[in-house]
């Protein structure tokens, strides 16, 4: 496996993440490569593929962590979640710019808790077929580069299970509930170091925080329009599976609506409907609102950033709104104006009755 392999990540104040190599699998076997990714970010892939993504050899030049952060989690605050069975092993460097590659399924890290690291079969291929699908619908997503079987067997409720690990790449693996680990923590070293890197990966390195803020609701207010024009429902919006870029992350109980139901849920335990398909824009918002939270104790004065901030926030609304409209109107052949909105939301009833 060749690459232009660097890990700015790792350059950060170490309280960042810890160093963490893959733990290596028994007997990896390719499921899947995306060849036509791979060419994308620059990686010329051997025969012996499966074992760099099944994380039993690491790649030259490659710099792997496991990444800290917090997170919301059905709207309770949970103060250190982590990378429990992720791995990063660093960003490669291709035609089309910096990506992080991360093995996702690699094994126990310092956030594992009781977890055992590993995946199976059903959520790997589950997150490869269904992020390279919003990758060719055209919506910001984490893409799926190889999936690998571990020729182990893992234990879950339903029995025993075949092992397997999927990587993973993205812009970044910053989310929400990374800004939310170390604002809790009053870390404003590594606040501003996060900071810093979410501007250069995402929205330029020159923003102020108000700029990144702002950048951050609307690249999120039209991800989630996105969502909704193709009827997907995410499933678990925690803030943790929240990206500061705008991309989707985390693909666990998700899936697309064949019929259309405003309130359906995809979660066995989303009981209240919390992360229904019809919720998703109000907790979106709700998510920016945490980041806002969390970037305080980078401003001079606190009282302004507030209303400013809250100003930002209140502003999702009218960009969701107008994204949204131009989502469904390009949906029924139709140019977006003020009558738009009337016919989508008659046309959605009809659908919906």
């Amino acid at each position: 496996m060749r690459a232009n392999w660097d890990n700015s990540y790792a350059a950060l104040p170490p309280q960042m993440f810890t160093r963490q190599a893959p733990v290596p699998v028994a007997d990896p076997q390719g499921l899947m490569l995306n060849t036509e990714h791979a060419e994308e970010l620059g990686i010329n892939f051997d025969e012996d593929w499966p074992a760099f993504m099944a994380g039993n050899q690491i790649p030259q030049g490659a710099d792997p962590i496991a990444q800290a952060y917090a997170g919301h989690q059905f709207g309770h605050w949970n103060p250190q979640l982590g990378d429990g069975r992720a791995v990063l092993l660093g960003e490669v460097i291709g035609p089309q710019g910096r990506f992080d590659v991360q093995l996702k399924g690699a094994g126990r890290t310092a956030w594992s808790r009781n977890g055992d690291g590993r995946a199976w079969y059903g959520p790997v291929l589950r997150e490869y077929l269904i992020s390279e699908a919003m990758h060719a619908l055209g919506i910001p997503t984490t893409r799926a580069l190889a999936a690998v079987a571990t020729g182990e067997t893992i234990l879950r409720e339903q029995g025993p299970l075949p092992g397997a690990v999927i990587c993973r790449t993205a812009s970044s693996h910053i989310r929400v509930g990374t800004f939310q680990y170390f604002a809790a923590r009053n870390d404003t070293q590594a606040l501003e170091a996060l900071l810093q890197q979410a501007r250069a990966r995402h929205y330029g390195a020159s923003q102020t925080v108000e700029q990144f803020l702002s950048a951050a609701v609307a690249a999120q207010a039209r991800l989630i329009a996105q969502w909704m024009g193709v009827g997907f429902i995410h499933g678990v919006m925690n803030t943790d599976n929240s990206h500061v870029g705008g991309i989707t992350i985390d693909y666990g109980p998700c899936a697309f609506m064949d019929d259309f139901v405003p309130m359906k849920t995809f979660s066995s335990i989303d009981r209240q409907g919390r992360y229904a398909y019809g919720n998703q824009p109000n907790l979106a918002a709700w998510n920016m609102a945490q980041l806002a939270t969390a970037l305080l104790p980078l401003t001079d004065d606190r009282d302004a950033a507030v209303t400013r901030f809250t100003e930002i926030v209140q502003g999702f609304g009218d960009i969701f709104d107008t994204e949204y409209a131009a989502v469904f109107a390009r949906k029924i052949g139709l140019t977006p104006n003020q009558e738009t909105g009337a016919l989508i939301d008659g046309l959605l009833k009809i659908m919906a009755d």
